[in-house]
C-alpha cells in the first residue's frame, strides 16, 4: 500500500515537474524568444501613431496695386479643416452594422449606390475603414451627438466610429482664376500623403506648397477615445505664394471676356493684362472657365477638358497684323545699323511709299491689303494696317542686312521662338523658322518669301505671353521683361524668393519705341481700324490682329483668330492688355460689317476691361477731352491725337485720290 502511494506521489510530482518545465519553456519562448513580436502586437491593439495633417501653402492676391490702400493678405486658395468618417468594424457587433450604415446614409442623403458602398465597409474586418470624406465641422458634431448616446445604449465601443482630421482646398472666389490656379486631387500619394496637383500654379510650385506631416500618439481601447493622446512632432505647413494677380481686375477681365465670346459666338477667348515695365501679370482670364472645386467634371468630359488649359500660354497661333509694329521697329533698327556702317537708311517714317503692288520675290500670290491704297507712310501704314507697306520694308531689310540679321532681331530682341519662363507648366515654345533646318518633308523652313510672311504675322507661331513680351519691349522704352505671376514666396514669415528683384536689360532704342508707340495711337482714332477700342478719357496705343486659321490643310476664309493688343495710358503705360477671340462666327452685321475682325469683336472687350481697370485703380484720365460724342466732357478739337488724325486723313486723301 505504501509502495502504491509512493508511485502515485512520484507520478504526480513528475507530472507537475514536467508541466512546470513546459510552462517555463513557453514563458521563455513568449517572453524571451518572441517577446518583441508579442509586445508589438499588444501595442498595436492599444496604441496608435497617426500622422498629424499639415496645411498646404496658400495663394494670395495682389492687394497693393491700388495706391493708398494698405497691403492685405487676401487669400485666393487656402486649406480648411475637414474630417473623414472611419469605423473600426471589429469592435462594432455585427447586428448593429446595417443600422449604423443606414443612419449615416440618411444623414447625408446618400443614394442607393453610396449606401451600398458604406454597408460593404462594415463587412470587412478591419480596424480602419473609411465611410465618407471631407465632412464639415458642424456635420461632425451632429454625428457625435447621435453616435455617443447610441454607442452607450447598445454597449458599442465609443471609438468604433471615429473621425480623422484633414485639410481640404477651398476657393473663396469660386471659379476666379480657376485654370491658372488649378487644384489638387482628392486622393493623396499613398507613400508620402502629399497632395497630387492637377496642373497650373499648384503643379508648378508644388515643391514649395508641400508641407510635412506631424506625429501624434493615441490610445486604443473600448473605453478610450481616439481623440486622446499627445502630439510628438508638430506638422510643418507649406510656403505661401503671393501672386501679382489683382482679384478685382481678374474679375473684370473674366466678366468682359465671357461677354465678348458670347457676342462673337466664338469657340473660346482669353485676356491677359500685364504691367509692361515690370512684367507683372494682373489678370489672366479665359472663357469657357474652369471650376477647380469640380475638377472631375472637366477632366472626365471630352468637351470640357479644353477649359483646363491656360490658353494664353498653351495655345500657339499666327499673330497676324499685331506683328506689323514689330516689323516696323526692326526696320527702324536697320536704319541705326546701316548708319553705323556709314550707309543710307532704308526708309524715312514720313516718306510715302508706293503700296499699290503687292508682288514679292518667291511668292506665287501677291500680298493684298484690306482696302486699296496707292501711297502710305509709317503712320498711315499702322493706322490702315497695311500688309504691303511692312512687307516692302522687310524686303529692304533683308536686301541690305540679310535674312540672318532679320531673324536675329525677331529672336534676340523680341523673343519669338523663346519661352517666356512664366510660372506655369506646359508653355508652348512657339515656332520661328530657321535658316538652316528643314521640315520632316525635307523642305527648308526658311525660303525666299518667308520674311514677307513673317512681316505680316504669318509663318510663325507664338503664344499670347510671348506676344505680350514683344509688345512690352516697344512701349516700355525698349526693355526686355520677363512676364511673371508671382511677387514673392514666404515661409515661416521669411521671404524665401522675391520675384521683384529681376533685372531688366535694354534691347531696343527708347526712341524707336517712342516713335512706334506714337504711331499706334492712330489705330483707335478716326480713320483707324479699331475706333471701338477708344478708352473714354484716356490715351491708348493699340493694334488689331486677324488671321485665317488652317482647316483641312489650307487657310480657311470662315475660321479666324482675332485679337487686339494695346497699352494705356499711351505714355508711361500702366497696363498692357491682350484680348484674343478664337474662331468668332463669320457673319456680317448691319452698320458694323464683318464682325470676325479683331477691330470689331476683340476691340470692345479691350475698351471695357481697360476702362474699368483704370477707374477701379483711380488713375486720373490723361485725355480729359477724349470722350464720345454727346458726353459733356467731349471736345474733339482739344482731345488727344485729334489734330494728328485730321492731318493723317488729309494726307491720305491727297496721296490716294
Amino acid at each position: 500500500m505504501q509502495t502504491k502511494d509512493f508511485h502515485r506521489l512520484l507520478f504526480l510530482i513528475s507530472f507537475l515537474l514536467l508541466l512546470f518545465c513546459f510552462i517555463v519553456m513557453q514563458f521563455y519562448k513568449l517572453q524571451i524568444l518572441e517577446g518583441e513580436k508579442w509586445a508589438e502586437q499588444a501595442k498595436s491593439q492599444h496604441r496608435l501613431f497617426v500622422t498629424e495633417p499639415f496645411k498646404r501653402g496658400r495663394f494670395f492676391a495682389n492687394s497693393a496695386l491700388k495706391k493708398g490702400h494698405p497691403e492685405k493678405s487676401i487669400p485666393l486658395v487656402f486649406d480648411v479643416k475637414r474630417y473623414h468618417i472611419h469605423i473600426d468594424s471589429i469592435t462594432i457587433p455585427r447586428q448593429w452594422h446595417k443600422e449604423i450604415a443606414m443612419a449615416i446614409g440618411n444623414y447625408f442623403n446618400l443614394n442607393d449606390d453610396e449606401r451600398e458602398t458604406i454597408c460593404k465597409q462594415f463587412d470587412k474586418r478591419c480596424r480602419s475603414r473609411r465611410l465618407k470624406r471631407w465632412i464639415h465641422e458642424t456635420d461632425k458634431r451632429r454625428l457625435e451627438e447621435w453616435w455617443y448616446p447610441y454607442a452607450k445604449k447598445n454597449k458599442i465601443p465609443r471609438n468604433g466610429l471615429y473621425f480623422v482630421e484633414d485639410y481640404h482646398r477651398s476657393y473663396p472666389y469660386g471659379k476666379l482664376l480657376g485654370a491658372v490656379l488649378q487644384t489638387v486631387r482628392e486622393e493623396r500619394d499613398v507613400e508620402t500623403n502629399q497632395a497630387l496637383p492637377t496642373g497650373g500654379l499648384e503643379y508648378f510650385f508644388n515643391s514649395y506648397l508641400q508641407g510635412k506631416g506631424g506625429k501624434r500618439f493615441l490610445l486604443r481601447s473600448p473605453t478610450q477615445s481616439f481623440e486622446d493622446g499627445c502630439l510628438l512632432t508638430s506638422p510643418e505647413d507649406g510656403a505661401d505664394i503671393y501672386l501679382s494677380i489683382d482679384q478685382y481686375i481678374q474679375a473684370i477681365a473674366e466678366e468682359e471676356i465671357e461677354r465678348a465670346v458670347k457676342i462673337a459666338r466664338a469657340k473660346s477667348g482669353w485676356a491677359v493684362m500685364m504691367n509692361p515695365s515690370t512684367g507683372e501679370v494682373y489678370a489672366l482670364a479665359q472663357y469657357p472657365e474652369f471650376d477647380p472645386s469640380d475638377y472631375k467634371k472637366f477632366y472626365n468630359h471630352s468637351e470640357l477638358i479644353e477649359a483646363t488649359k491656360v490658353h494664353a500660354i498653351a495655345d500657339c497661333f499666327e499673330p497676324g497684323s499685331i506683328m506689323k509694329p514689330i516689323s516696323i521697329a526692326i526696320a527702324l533698327l536697320a536704319n541705326i545699323e546701316l548708319a553705323k556702317q556709314g550707309k543710307p537708311p532704308i526708309f524715312d517714317p514720313v516718306d510715302m511709299i508706293f503700296v499699290g503692288n503687292g508682288t514679292f520675290p518667291g511668292r506665287k500670290q501677291p500680298i493684298h491689303d484690306v482696302g486699296y491704297h496707292h501711297y502710305l507712310n509709317m503712320y498711315l501704314a499702322i493706322q490702315k494696317s497695311s500688309n504691303i507697306y511692312v512687307a516692302k520694308l522687310i524686303q529692304r531689310v533683308v536686301h541690305t542686312l540679310g535674312d540672318e540679321w532679320y531673324r536675329q532681331q525677331l529672336e534676340q530682341i523680341f523673343g519669338f521662338g523663346v519661352p517666356t519662363g512664366i510660372e506655369l507648366p506646359y508653355e508652348s515654345v512657339g515656332f520661328l523658322p530657321s535658316l538652316y533646318k528643314r521640315y520632316n518633308s525635307g523642305r527648308r523652313q526658311w525660303s525666299v518669301p518667308t520674311p514677307y510672311s513673317l512681316a505680316i504675322g504669318y509663318n510663325l507661331l507664338t503664344n499670347s505671353m510671348q506676344l505680350m513680351r514683344a509688345f512690352a519691349t516697344i512701349v516700355n522704352g525698349g526693355y526686355a521683361i520677363c512676364p511673371t505671376l508671382v511677387k514673392k514666396i514666404i515661409k515661416d514669415d521669411k521671404v524665401i524668393f522675391d520675384f521683384s528683384q529681376r533685372e531688366k536689360r535694354q534691347v531696343l532704342s527708347a526712341e524707336i519705341g517712342r516713335m512706334v508707340t506714337y504711331a499706334l495711337k492712330s489705330v483707335t482714332k478716326p480713320g483707324g481700324r479699331a475706333t471701338s477700342a477708344d478708352v473714354p478719357g484716356y490715351t491708348e496705343a493699340c493694334k488689331t490682329g486677324t488671321t485665317e486659321k488652317i482647316h483641312g490643310g489650307t487657310y480657311s476664309k470662315r475660321h479666324h483668330f482675332s485679337s487686339f493688343i494695346g497699352c494705356s495710358p499711351a505714355e508711361n503705360p500702366q497696363f498692357l492688355l491682350y484680348v484674343a477671340i478664337n474662331e468668332p462666327e463669320y457673319r456680317f452685321l448691319p452698320g458694323i460689317g464683318k464682325f470676325h475682325f479683331g477691330g470689331k469683336c476683340a476691340a470692345p472687350a479691350f475698351k471695357y476691361i481697360m476702362h474699368r481697370s483704370l477707374q477701379y485703380l483711380g488713375i486720373s484720365p490723361d485725355d480729359p477731352h477724349g470722350y464720345p460724342k454727346g458726353d459733356p466732357r467731349s471736345d474733339r478739337t482739344r482731345a488727344d491725337w485729334s489734330q494728328q488724325a485730321c492731318i493723317l486723313q488729309n494726307l491720305y486723301t491727297q496721296w490716294n485720290r
